[in-house]
């Protein structure tokens, strides 16, 4: 009989100095408004939430307690209930203590969500898997900004695309049931 799934969400980076830096993320309103949503259902179902904040080095942008740092105002996060944990490099799980949280709730299964598609989220999906996690990818519940070489719309349609089998379980944020 197969494992019951255990799910938590997983949210990356929805920061201030990231969602509303100079360039602006992809179709940024529908992704914040889909990973809203999945906070609502996963905090009715019971499901922990965890959110990253990627943090720079002293004197960066989103140095620790830069503004920029800070999680989007509109992000549905909350702080007294949630686990919001820093991260330095584009895993979530490297130098943090993110996998031995997960294993405490006796997490199996985590929906990813946030940004940039390229970076965090495409490293933090393949990570998850080599540590024995199922994952679950709402392909409309990430984003990331146009790039020199591609369009975010590309970028996204590209990881979707090649993150989907070997590494994710892709699905719409709508179709999600915790």
């Amino acid at each position: 009989m197969p494992e019951a799934k255990r799910p938590a969400l997983l949210i990356i980076d929805m920061q201030t100095g990231l969602y509303d830096g100079p360039e602006k993320p992809y179709e940024r309103q529908r992704v914040l408004d889909s990973i809203n949503q999945l906070i609502q259902r996963a905090r009715h179902a019971g499901v922990p939430i965890f959110a990253a904040r990627h943090t720079g080095p002293a004197g960066s942008p989103i140095e620790v307690g830069s503004p920029f740092w800070q999680l989007w105002p509109a992000l549905e996060v909350d702080e007294a209930r949630d686990t919001v944990f820093n991260k330095t490099r584009p895993s979530c799980f490297l130098g943090t203590e993110l996998a031995q949280r997960l294993e405490a709730a006796e997490v199996n299964e985590l929906v990813i969500v946030g940004m940039k598609t390229q970076y965090c989220i495409d490293t933090t999906c393949r990570v998850a898997v080599e540590l024995g996690f199922s994952v679950v990818l709402p392909e409309d519940g990430h984003t990331c900004m146009d790039t020199p070489a591609l369009s975010a719309e590309a970028i996204i349609g590209h990881h979707n695309a090649t993150l989907v089998g070997a590494f994710v379980k892709r699905v719409k944020a709508a179709d999600i049931c915790f």
